[in-house]
């Protein structure tokens, strides 16, 4: 895509790996997960993102110029693997055709590498609420809101007029 040239894209094949090395011998503790999604999915995942106004923005330029380049960005995840799969710093790859389960897998490993301990934490009291003696709430017709966009936006999911009703919510 241009965004490096042959000579930065080595160098970052070969400088990569070691400063992610320096990281961990620091003391930071480096996770590098993969989504893998075939091609079918994210083919399948664009065309919803189009039909959907609450989507519509992950849907970039540069996605729509992935689809026609899939297996040259395929060979090119390999290729970064094989330099920068590293012991110290492996990368964890992630089946990601259902969203939901590999969101929780992912919460679940990288949990699982930290090192932490049980602490029961010390709930604070929440006091009662005094009765309100001398206070009335002024009518909520008296301020301005903001519109509701988002009730359109859910009201016209997929229908393609969730921006056509924008502004029609006093």
């Amino acid at each position: 895509m241009g965004f490096a040239s042959s000579q930065e894209y080595r160098r970052f094949l070969h400088q990569a790996p070691i400063f992610e090395r320096l990281l961990v011998e620091d003391g930071i503790m480096l996770r590098k997960y993969w989504f893998s999604v075939s091609d079918e999915e994210q083919y399948k995942r664009f065309k919803s993102r189009r039909n959907d106004p609450l989507r519509q923005w992950k849907l970039s330029p540069m996605d729509l110029e992935s689809i026609t380049k899939w297996e040259e960005y395929s060979r090119a995840k390999d290729e970064m693997f094989v330099h920068t799969d590293i012991p110290s710093a492996p990368w964890y790859t992630v089946e990601s055709e259902d969203k939901k389960r590999s969101r929780i897998n992912v919460i679940s490993h990288l949990l699982s590498t930290i090192p932490y301990e049980h602490i029961t934490p010390d709930l604070p009291e929440i006091p009662e609420r005094p009765e309100i003696t001398d206070y009335e709430r002024p009518p909520r017709d008296e301020f301005r809101y903001v519109p509701d966009v988002a009730a359109d936006l859910e009201r016209h999911k997929g229908d393609g007029k969730g921006k056509k009703n924008k502004n029609k919510r006093k």
